[in-house]
C-alpha cells in the first residue's frame, strides 16, 4: 500500500513543486488550497491527485479536511506544512494577521491532524524562514516572528510527539527561486539590484532551488527511526550569520 503524504498550501509555488516530487516517488499525495479553481488545475496535473479545499486560517475548515483524509485514508503517513504568507505590508506591523497566516495554520492542521498521525511513525516537516531564525534586514517584522514561533514550537513538541514515535522538523528558507515566486519578479522586473542583492548577502552567490527543499524533505521522510527530531535545517547558501 503506497504511503501518503498531506502538503497545505500546494496548489501552486513551492508546495505544488513537493507535491510533483513525491508524486514521481510513488507516493499518494494530497494537496489543498482555499482556491477550488486552483486546486482542480493541480490535481489534474498531478495525476489527478486527491485535494481537499479549505481555508487554513479558519480551524472549523481544518477540521473539515482532516475528517476528509481521515474517512478516506484512514492516516496521515507524513505531513508537510508549507501554507504560509508572506505579503510585506500584511505581515510587517499587523501581528494578528501575521500569525493568523503563518503560525496558527501550521499548529492547527499538526493539532487536528494528530490523532490520525499517532502511534504509526509519520514525520512532520514544517517549512519555515531564516527570517526566523535571525534578523534579516527589510523582511516584515510580523513574518518573522511568527516564523520564529514556528522554529520554536517545532524543538519544544519534539518531545511530545516523541512519546508516539512521530518526529517533527522544519525547513528555514532563504531566497527560493521558482515559477511565479517573488524572486522571479524581481528579477524580471530590477535584474542588477536583485542580482546584487544576492551576491551581497548569499555567499554561494545564488538561490535555493526546489530541489534543495525537496531533498532535505525526502531525506527527512526516508529516516527509518525517526531520530532525527526537533531540528531546523537552514537552506539560505550560507546567508544566515548565527552559529
Amino acid at each position: 500500500m503506497k504511503k501518503n503524504i498531506f502538503i497545505t498550501g500546494s496548489s501552486s509555488g513551492i508546495g505544488f513543486e513537493l507535491a510533483k516530487n513525491f508524486l514521481d516517488l510513488g507516493f499518494e499525495v494530497i494537496i489543498n488550497s482555499n482556491n477550488l479553481t486552483n486546486l482542480k488545475k493541480a490535481s489534474k496535473t498531478l495525476n489527478n491527485c486527491s485535494y481537499f479545499l479549505g481555508d487554513l486560517t479558519e480551524e472549523n475548515s481544518i477540521k473539515k479536511i482532516i475528517k476528509g483524509i481521515k474517512k478516506k485514508y484512514k492516516k496521515i503517513d507524513f505531513l508537510i506544512c508549507n501554507y504560509g504568507q508572506s505579503n510585506f505590508k500584511k505581515n510587517h506591523l499587523d501581528f494578528s494577521h501575521a500569525f493568523k497566516n503563518n503560525f496558527f495554520p501550521t499548529i492547527n492542521t499538526i493539532n487536528f491532524s494528530f490523532p490520525i498521525l499517532k502511534n504509526n511513525k509519520s514525520k512532520i516537516i514544517c517549512i519555515s524562514s531564516i527570517c526566523g531564525v535571525e534578523n534579516i534586514k527589510g523582511s516584515p517584522l510580523g513574518y518573522s516572528i511568527a516564523k520564529s514561533a514556528i522554529n520554536n514550537y517545532v524543538k519544544g513538541a519534539s518531545y511530545i510527539f516523541s512519546e508516539n514515535g512521530i518526529s517533527i522538523n522544519a525547513i528555514a528558507l532563504g531566497n527560493v527561486m521558482f515559477k511565479g515566486s517573488l524572486w522571479e519578479k524581481k528579477i524580471q522586473y530590477n535584474p542588477i539590484a536583485t542580482k546584487k542583492y544576492i551576491k551581497r548577502n548569499v555567499p554561494m552567490n545564488k538561490f535555493a532551488s526546489i530541489e534543495d527543499i525537496f531533498s532535505i524533505c525526502n531525506f527527512l521522510i526516508k529516516q527509518e527511526s525517526n531520530f532525527i527530531t526537533g531540528c531546523t535545517y537552514i537552506v539560505d547558501g550560507g546567508q544566515t550569520k548565527k552559529f
